[in-house]
């Protein structure tokens, strides 16, 4: 593990702007310094990296059998019908959980209900599955006709891609973007901002599409992502959904504008993982142990993550632009010649 950074990230989830070093867990070591090259681009433009939590939710999505697909959907009527009662459940089982959104799949006589809450702090997978647990033992109780077929129907959808978790969302929805000017495309990422853009729609948007990719139109997400939740404590499988997104590029007369959105950031600055003293640390050092309304240091969590991200993508994108840098860049890397603490930039 390393520090990488700082990284200049604002918005609303940071509380205006600041600069902040990110842990990154890994054995892929090019990946420190390629972050490194991202997060020093951000640190030369004022506000650096631009972060929004667009939306924040868990889900969890149980499975009911009923007598036949109309009695399915009048239990379904019934559910939405009485979202005051099912809110008043939730709330016995956690002061933090909040039921905001319900959905639903009928399959014969078959009903997938997938419960979408708020949890605070936590990144929720243990909240809302014992809040669906006390949902489901409501439902049962109050509406017949259904009875008991899963406390998960996968319609939820833990740690495996999809397009409803792209299209709904689980965890945090973050987007972040950063306007490079000209002469630091240039510098600092050898490259040009048009040579950017055109690889990234000929790479991730329509290799991605070649390639058959679930609500997926990026480089590689998930190495940011996987390094950041294993030093942060994060359940390190989620990175599944959560290298779902879509990266941007333009070329905006000579500068470039970036952005990477994550609809699936899956983290928590309190629950399982987070009482070993390296994580402890970590979390510390990056904010997200502060005194704060429930839920704001989980969102600040989620956009340094987010903002991790964007830093790798845009080292590795330029990089591609550039005959033989990849290739050259991991050879040297990978053979110990950065070993160390310092975190180099990748030859040219």
């Amino acid at each position: 593990m390393k520090w990488v950074g700082p990284i200049r990230v604002s918005g609303d989830a940071v509380g205006g702007t600041d600069e902040v070093s990110v842990p990154l867990a890994t054995y892929e070591t090019p990946l420190w310094p390629s972050v490194g090259r991202g997060a020093r681009v951000s640190t030369l433009i004022e506000g650096g990296i631009r972060t929004v939590v667009v939306d924040e939710r868990m889900s969890r999505s149980v499975l009911l059998e009923a007598d036949d697909a109309a009695t399915a959907y009048a239990a379904w009527l019934r559910i939405t019908g009485s979202r005051e009662e099912l809110q008043a459940v939730v709330a016995t089982t956690s002061r933090f959980a909040r039921l905001i959104d319900l959905h639903s799949e009928i399959v014969g006589d078959l009903l997938f209900v997938r419960f979408e809450l708020t949890t605070g702090d936590a990144s929720g997978h243990n909240m809302v599955t014992l809040a669906s647990e006390r949902l489901m033992d409501h439902i049962l109780a109050t509406i017949p006709g259904v009875r008991y077929g899963s406390i998960s129907g996968n319609y939820c959808i833990d740690k495996k891609p999809s397009a409803v978790n792209g299209i709904l969302g689980r965890g945090k929805n973050v987007v972040t973007e950063i306007l490079i000017p000209r002469e630091i495309v240039e510098r600092r990422l050898r490259t040009t901002a048009k040579r950017v853009e055109t690889l990234n729609t000929r790479k991730n948007l329509l290799g991605s599409l070649l390639a058959g990719s679930i609500r997926s139109a990026n480089a590689h997400y998930a190495n940011m992502l996987l390094g950041f939740y294993l030093a942060t404590g994060q359940d390190a499988a989620n990175i599944v959904e959560g290298s779902q997104g879509v990266t941007r590029a333009e070329d905006r007369d000579g500068d470039l504008y970036f952005s990477c959105t994550l609809p699936n950031v899956i983290v928590g600055s309190v629950g399982n993982g987070k009482g070993l003293p390296e994580v402890e640390e970590a979390l510390t050092r990056l904010g997200c142990r502060e005194d704060r309304e429930p839920g704001e240091n989980a969102r600040r969590l989620a956009v340094l993550a987010a903002a991790s991200v964007l830093c790798g993508e845009l080292s590795l994108l330029a990089a591609q632009t550039n005959p033989g840098e990849l290739m050259r860049s991991h050879v040297v890397l990978e053979r110990g010649e950065s070993r160390g603490d310092r975190v180099q930039t990748p030859p040219a």
